[in-house]
Formats: C-alpha cells, structure tokens, sequence
C-alpha cells in the first residue's frame, strides 16, 4: 500500500513538472520601476539602493519618515498632487541624518515602528484626498 502511495505520487509530481516549467518560464523578473500613479517619481537615493543587506534596516527607516511625512503632508494641506505625495527624499534623509544616522540598529527599529504608526494614523485621511485626485 505504502509503495503504491510513493508511486501514485511520483507520477502526480512527473505529469506536474511541465506545468511548473511554463509557469517559471512566464515569470520574467524585471528591475524597471513602473507605477500606476505619479510615474515620474523621485528615485531613491543611490546609498539607500545600494545599502549592505546587513544594514538594510537603515534603509527600511528611510522609507519609512518618507512614507509618514508624505501621508501626514497630504492630510494637512489636503493636496495629493504627485508632488506632494512623492516629493524628492531630501526632507526623508535630512530627518534620518541629523536623528538616526548614529543610532544602533534596534533604536532604529522602534524608529521604523513609530513612522509606521504615523503613517498608518495618517492613511485614511491621506487615502480619501488621494483617491479623490486619482493619486492612489
């Protein structure tokens, strides 16, 4: 019975392999960044994309004051223009420079929890004035 079960598998798992081999063909990874609003945004600055993955959580603290100082922007002057929503990262990495930059690692994860709780205060609000310019 045993043998028989290892066998119906291995022939379940034979009949399956040209499936998964179209499959891993049609998933063609790509390095473009293509968004479906605000297309002409601000890239990243060039330390950030190139940040060790060891010191990745730096970068995670970037993008996480650009993502809460952007949202609470949007709600405060109630414009979701492409320029507000995704301005330059300059304010972003002014902020991690002059108040994170020489911090440890977990400091700047209560860090990222902090913006990311900004953010998240800030989403609904933001969301409502973005959908209503067709910026979300």
């Amino acid at each position: 019975m045993r043998q028989a079960q290892h066998l119906a598998l291995a022939a379940l798992a034979l009949s399956l392999k040209p499936t998964f081999a179209v499959a891993e063909r049609n998933l063609v990874p790509t390095l473009e960044r293509s968004f479906d609003v605000c297309s002409d945004r601000h890239a990243e600055p060039i330390w950030m994309q190139e940040i060790p993955l060891r010191q990745a959580y730096q970068r995670v603290l970037v993008q996480d004051i650009y993502r809460a100082q952007n949202l609470e922007r949007v709600v405060e002057i109630g414009n979701c223009d492409c320029a507000t929503r995704f301005p330059s990262w300059d304010a972003a990495e002014a902020m991690f420079r002059e108040s994170y930059a020489s911090d440890e690692r977990w400091e700047m994860l209560e860090a990222s929890e902090g913006y990311n709780r900004r953010a998240n205060a800030a989403r609904t609000a933001a969301k409502a004035i973005c959908d209503a310019a067709g910026n979300w």
